[in-house]
């Protein structure tokens, strides 16, 4: 299962569809005053769209992804899947002992998500080590193949990491999680998730729980973590239960993907200020 070298290659049939549907696209009407309440707001969508279509210059983030970032394909043996070709970057790091980290995206991500760290984590200093990264596409997400039989899940997952290569987030957590306590010596994530209290494992953290210690700030996350259990879930739903249904639109509609997508890379993010085409490279790939 040797590593291929592998290059980002739209066709130009491929783009002139994609441009052919974003100028036949009927965006649905909104609210007056919703803003973000009920989704991605129109006016946003609508930006994007005529971006896509009248400026934004798929060529040359091609040959700039391409320059910037070594790709590779293996073929990868899942058990009771047969062979997944996976897609990763693979940079190696500048010290001589620089340490193996998988970098593990989640959902709405992508392999992207690595670019803007790769020269701090390969570079060599005396203040902290050196990495050799490698930053995959999940199976299903970029130009991973998916899988097409049911029953693949984060243990089938693992054993495709564990022939390509811990850093997790959103989705990637899970993963890593799994991943991180079978093959490596550590793994990070920026989605920590802690046992809640319970009157016999944990009741002094119930005790703490129930007279309301809380800082200003746990009370501000413990609000907004409410307000996503109650607003911010329903993709999980759907995409858990019923996600054939959805994904009859995802792959006929590049606005209804753009809008899928952006409402929560935009919300998910504190406010980064993307621009439309930062932004849209994550979304094309």
């Amino acid at each position: 299962m040797s590593e291929a070298p592998f290059t980002i290659s739209v066709s130009d049939e491929k783009l002139q569809l994609l441009r052919e549907k974003l100028g036949l696209a009927t965006l649905p009407d909104e609210l007056e005053g919703s803003a973000t309440q009920y989704g991605a707001p129109l006016g946003d969508i609508r930006r994007i769209v005529a971006r896509w279509l009248g400026g934004y210059d798929w060529r040359k983030h091609e040959a700039q992804l391409n320059a910037e970032l070594p790709q590779f394909t293996q073929d990868v043996e899942v058990d009771g899947h047969g062979a997944l070709n996976i897609h990763y970057v693979h940079q190696r790091g500048d010290a001589v002992g620089a340490i193996p980290l998988l970098f593990v995206h989640g959902w709405p991500g992508s392999f992207l998500e690595v670019k803007k760290l790769l020269p701090l984590l390969r570079q060599s200093s005396p203040e902290h080590p050196s990495f050799h990264i490698v930053a995959l596409s999940l199976p299903g997400f970029g130009f991973s193949a998916a899988p097409k039989k049911k029953g693949f899940g984060c243990a089938q997952i693992d054993g495709s990491l564990s022939d390509v290569m811990n850093m997790g987030g959103d989705w990637g957590h899970v993963i890593a999680e799994v991943y991180g306590g079978k093959h490596s010596k550590a793994w990070h994530t920026n989605i920590p998730m802690g046992p809640g209290p319970h009157p016999i494992y944990r009741p002094l953290l119930l005790l703490y729980h129930l007279l309301g210690w809380y800082t200003p700030a746990e009370k501000a996350g413990l609000k907004r973590m409410l307000e996503y259990q109650k607003n911010g879930q329903g993709y999980v739903a759907i995409q858990s239960t019923k996600p054939q249904t959805l994904g009859y639109s995802l792959a006929d509609s590049p606005a209804g993907l753009l809008a899928w997508i952006y409402e929560k890379l935009v919300d998910w993010t504190d406010e980064y200020p993307w621009d439309d085409d930062e932004g849209s490279g994550s979304l094309y790939t």
